[in-house]
């Protein structure tokens, strides 16, 4: 497990959440050179998943039960909008900030932009569930470092 991520890696926090770049490479595209609709879903998770990491919430610890039991994030629903398409060697950002934290639950807002367009947003619902499948509180502390600070 490797906590010494090299700057820029993960992205960065920001006041709304978080922000990280990415380019289009040519396995994310299709034929015509635009990205493929199931691949904003990667682009997204990446979003995520590195929020998650920059706030000190690491899958593989969870995973390994460093909070005495082994959970795991799960997705319960995402709305998708697509509004205009990347192509290969666009450089994209994607955007994620918290809506709400909820019991179990979790809402985030993202978008994934080229420059200053907006390309894509999604709403994401996503849960923390133990290893019998069951969801599990969100941990206090995590409220804290899940909401935006502005």
């Amino acid at each position: 497990m490797q906590d010494d991520i090299p700057p820029g890696l993960a992205g960065e926090l920001t006041p709304f959440g978080h922000r990280l770049k990415a380019r289009v490479y040519y396995a994310d595209t299709d034929f015509s050179g635009v990205v493929y609709h199931a691949r904003y879903l990667e682009f997204f998770e990446r979003g995520r998943s590195d929020f998650l990491r920059l706030v000190g919430v690491h899958h593989t610890r969870l995973a390994a039960g460093e909070r005495g039991e082994k959970i795991v994030w799960v997705v319960r629903r995402m709305e998708i909008d697509f509004r205009s398409p990347a192509r290969i060697d666009d450089i994209l950002t994607v955007e994620t900030r918290t809506l709400e934290v909820s019991g179990a639950r979790i809402t985030m807002a993202q978008q994934l932009k080229r420059g200053g367009e907006l390309l894509v947003e999604a709403r994401v619902e996503a849960a923390i569930i133990g290893e019998n499948g069951r969801p599990r509180r969100f941990p206090k502390e995590w409220n804290a470092a899940f909401m935006p600070k502005a």
